[in-house]
């Protein structure tokens, strides 16, 4: 491998790192859109596996998919003072259309709640007509100042659930539930175990009374906000006059809830997972779980491709999804950078030898604690083991994610001081006792860059939680976890 082909350490410049990784495992491109970018095959086919999955899991949790307009009346978005707020600098506004000036200007959707609220508004009449539970796969658009291919652009993909219930209780239920199938997703499917937990009030999402997040902690130590829930209250009931009878027969708001994941988490899987060689996908969310190269020499390849193609439909007939690289405008060596440099779990090579002796060379993506990258086994018990080895690979990818986070985690910390020695040794997710005052959240904020990412759930908390204020100033009301973030 040449030098130039090389990426730049991700010890030495992690930035430059993940984009080098994005460009040139063709996962995207910036287009010529101000902070916009192009998703090319490679990388939507993981955003395709990743709809699939959360799709299912969206409609085994009782959800629909509905599709809502692009363009929301602006006087919509101004009718919620706190989503206004929130969210002012980020809209992009449309005044002309069909070469006249608009009666009402119209801003492209930065999401969606006020039109669908709106739109719930008038199919709820009784509490017979509840829970709405709907998801939609769309596109938004927030201007951003400073992007960065799948972690912030102007306009990205995502979907968006939205739901309305009868009571709070209700509300509540669907905002824990959904959070869960964001982390059962991430956890399964990513390999990229998060912290689950509720956000500081000035984390809350502009309009909500309280956001849950999944908070991912990426091989830089910082952390990536990965999915968010809700739970609305009646604000926006209240604001596009939501109301239903009860069975009581006394009119009342609807509870709201709205939750999100977006193709961030594509760039959120380069970050967990990826090394100084490119792309490493879990085997779930590779659009190629295998990939069948044919060593091809001279006029007498054809038997060895056939045998690629062979092995390939056996391979599709257990289940996977398998290419054969026949490209003869690459040498083998070429073709094998270019799969390991795009993630791709497995690779069989097939030559003249391997022919005459009936076996597959099969070479992982990572190397395994025994060292042994590469196997040569016979060709049916390479295919039959390949289901299983993928398997093992997934989860070998969470259980070192996971053992990467709890390693850069510090516990415990009781003091500014300490908060601060942290983060400049290193550290990911820091747990330090906290008053609840906004004044200590910009205080840390400043002295370390860091923000409270999740007040942890349950199982995430400390044995030990310091019982006063990392502040020095008083008891702790929660314990919370700091991190400088994405």
């Amino acid at each position: 491998m040449s030098d130039e082909k090389k990426l730049s350490p991700r010890s030495e410049d992690f930035s430059a790192w993940y984009n080098e990784i994005v460009q040139r495992a063709e996962l995207a491109e910036h287009s010529p859109v101000r902070g916009s970018m192009v998703i090319r095959p490679w990388g939507y086919g993981i955003w395709e596996l990743m709809q699939r999955a959360l799709d299912d899991m969206f409609k085994e949790t009782g959800h629909e998919n509905a599709y809502f307009p692009l363009l929301i009346p602006l006087s919509f978005i101004e009718r919620e003072k706190e989503h206004v707020e929130g969210f002012a600098p980020e809209l992009a506004i449309v005044t002309q259309a069909g070469g006249k000036e608009l009666e009402e200007p119209y801003v492209i959707r930065p999401t969606s709640e006020t039109i669908i609220y709106s739109m719930y508004a008038k199919w709820v009449q009784s509490y017979r007509d509840l829970p709405i539970l709907l998801n939609q796969w769309a596109n938004v658009m927030r201007w951003e100042l400073r992007t960065r291919l799948f972690l912030r652009t102007s306009e990205f993909l995502w979907q968006e659930g939205h739901t309305a219930h009868a009571t709070a209780e209700e509300a509540e239920e669907e905002t824990r539930t959904m959070l869960g199938v964001y982390r059962r997703f991430m956890e399964e499917w990513m390999a990229m175990p998060p912290l689950t937990g509720l956000k500081s009030p000035s984390e809350t999402f502009a309009g909500a009374v309280r956001t849950y997040a999944c908070e991912a902690l990426m091989q830089d130590n910082k952390a990536l906000q990965a999915g968010t829930s809700h739970f609305l209250g009646q604000n926006f009931a209240r604001q596009f006059d939501l109301r239903f009878q009860t069975e009581a027969g006394e009119e009342e708001y609807a509870w709201n809830t709205s939750w999100g994941v977006s193709t961030r988490l594509v760039g959120g899987l380069v970050m967990t997972h990826g090394d100084d060689d490119g792309l490493v996908l879990p085997p779930r969310l590779a659009p190629a779980q295998v990939v069948v190269v044919p060593i091809l020499r001279g006029e007498g390849g054809g038997p060895v491709l056939e045998k690629a193609h062979e092995v390939a439909a056996r391979l599709k007939d257990a289940g996977l999804r398998v290419r054969v690289d026949a490209r003869d405008n690459l040498s083998p060596g070429a073709k094998f950078y270019d799969w390991e440099r795009k993630g791709v779990p497995y690779r069989i090579e097939i030559g003249p030898r391997d022919l005459e002796k009936g076996q597959l060379a099969l070479a992982r993506r990572l190397v395994p604690e025994d060292g042994a990258r590469k196997a040569f086994l016979p060709e049916e018990e390479g295919i039959a083991r390949l289901p299983g080895l993928l398997d093992a690979f997934q989860a070998e990818l969470l259980e070192a994610a996971r053992a990467r986070r709890e390693a850069a985690s510090v516990r415990g910390v009781a003091s500014l001081g300490e908060l601060e020695e942290a983060f400049e040794s290193g550290a990911g997710f820091v747990y330090t006792g906290w008053s609840g005052d906004e004044a200590v959240e910009e205080e840390v904020k400043e002295r370390t860059k860091a923000t409270i990412r999740v007040i942890p759930d349950e199982e995430f908390r400390s044995s030990d939680r310091p019982a006063g204020c990392v502040s020095g100033t008083g008891p702790a009301r929660d314990e919370v976890v700091w991190a400088r973030a994405y």
